[in-house]
């Protein structure tokens, strides 16, 4: 059966394109929007940004946003960050509520951090493979597009479960540019010590995945370098 070609992907979110005006002036709210494909952003699986404060928010949250070191594909840019207030809009439009017990405003600041925290530690995993491939892309890699897929747990982390070991509490898969070529990496997020000097807290299964003869290559590869060392 035949299907239609695809409209094209937008090389990142909609509200990346607006978000430096948050890092640099952070005092600036911006408007609700829905971006070119409807309501969810396909670069990030997210909708518009929103950072208006909720109608019963106990307290007020920074709208400023943090750079990442992560480098967004056809752009000179980075990716960044949410902020506090959207965050906090995120999880009210999935389903959570606030309870006076629930959160404190330094509550919400850790949580970004960690947020934060996790993404550069899972940019820092896939730069690692990536050095597998440095002659063929010595620019180095970009972030073309990601989404979270906590639902869909990966043949390797259920082949691991079935041996005894904990299910990942979330599963993103990011797409990767290596210089005009897409290839794409699962992550596995399990559960870890919260490091209060760095807010790490997850321990990561970063891998490419078995899309091509290439990634099974690299990952037989790596698989040997750690059995033999």
């Amino acid at each position: 059966m035949h299907q239609s070609a695809a409209p094209p992907v937008p090389q990142g979110p909609v509200h990346q394109e607006r978000a430096y005006e948050f890092v640099e002036c952070p005092m600036k709210a911006g408007p609700q929007g829905v971006g070119p494909n409807g309501d969810i952003d396909p670069a990030n699986m997210m909708p518009p940004p929103n950072q208006v404060p909720a109608p019963d928010q106990p307290f007020s949250l920074s709208v400023t946003r943090e750079e990442s070191k992560i480098p967004r594909a056809g752009t000179d840019k980075k990716w960044v960050y949410p902020s506090e207030q959207m965050f906090w809009n995120a999880m009210l439009r999935k389903g959570w509520r606030w309870k006076e017990d629930d959160l404190a405003p330094q509550d919400m600041s850790n949580i970004i951090r960690l947020h934060n925290r996790n993404n550069e530690q899972a940019w820092e995993e896939i730069l690692k493979w990536e050095a597998l491939h440095a002659e063929e892309c010595p620019c180095g890699p970009s972030l073309k597009r990601f989404g979270g897929k906590a639902k869909e747990i990966s043949p390797r982390a259920r082949l691991r479960h079935w041996m005894g070991y904990e299910l990942p509490y979330d599963r993103h898969d990011w797409i990767v540019d290596r210089c005009g070529k897409e290839v794409r990496y699962v992550i596995d997020y399990y559960d870890g010590d919260v490091d209060k000097d760095t807010y790490q807290f997850s321990i990561l299964d970063v891998r490419p995945a078995i899309d091509s003869l290439t990634a099974v290559w690299d990952r037989m590869r790596v698989a040997w370098w750690r059995w033999s060392s």
